[in-house]
């Protein structure tokens, strides 16, 4: 973990209450244009290659995070859902689980995709500042049975970490329903200049062989991790 002197000064002052959180690659370049290509296109046969890379950067937690796990995509809200007729966090979820359940097996992950609820329709987090999007998805989530939660430790997926606002929102909904911890997943996350303190980055290969050199241009970065108090969090 970066030194306390090298964090962010938001974080810093108000930690997010996730343990960790990790990312396959950055927002930019092939990952932009697969995410993008699934997210608004329904281009479901990239699907399987992009569940292939968020896999991989899950297995970067497999070392610290508890064995057994609940796995809860990031809620649409009902009617952004009837639009687009799927919800991608959930889409990629599923399949890094079949890829995990072949490189981890002894991992028990669950997926819990109904156990986290979207209240109200909030407003697309894209062209926000900060404090928009903090205020934005506060109070948007709900746990729909706290007692499938409740001492359990979660593992949230979502396809792309910004400012942290929607993590912290979910992580503080889990929490507050008795969820023992909460751990973060993304396929990708912005990165700004000057938002946060260092992070140490690590070649997917270099991490796990279930993607290979060539996939998404390896979604140009790699697998990223960070420790709560390097997020990008407001």
């Amino acid at each position: 973990m970066a030194a306390e002197s090298a964090l962010c000064r938001p974080c810093r002052l108000v930690p997010p209450a996730f343990v960790k959180a990790v990312s396959y690659g950055t927002y930019q370049g092939r990952m932009k244009e697969a995410i993008h290509a699934l997210k608004y296109d329904g281009l479901y046969a990239a699907a399987p290659r992009l569940g292939v890379m968020l896999a991989t950067a899950i297995g970067t937690l497999a070392a610290e995070a508890p064995l057994e796990m609940l796995v809860v995509p990031v809620p649409l809200h009902k009617s952004k859902h009837a639009q687009r007729g799927f919800n991608q966090a959930r889409v990629l979820a599923t399949h890094a689980l079949k890829s995990l359940a072949t490189t981890y097996p002894e991992w028990r992950l669950k997926l819990a995709a109904s156990s986290l609820v979207r209240l109200r329709a909030t407003e697309s987090q894209a062209g926000l500042t900060p404090r928009m999007r903090r205020m934005n998805v506060r109070g948007a989530f709900k746990v729909s049975d706290p007692t499938a939660v409740s001492n359990r430790n979660v593992l949230v997926i979502d396809d792309i970490l910004t400012t942290g606002a929607t993590a912290r929102a979910v992580s503080k909904a889990l929490l507050g329903a008795g969820a023992a911890s909460v751990w973060v997943a993304t396929l990708a996350r912005a990165r700004r200049v000057n938002d946060f303190g260092p992070v140490l980055y690590q070649d997917a290969s270099d991490i796990s062989g279930s993607a290979n050199a060539g996939d998404g241009q390896q979604a140009s970065q790699g697998a990223s991790r960070f420790s709560s108090h390097d997020q990008p969090s407001f």
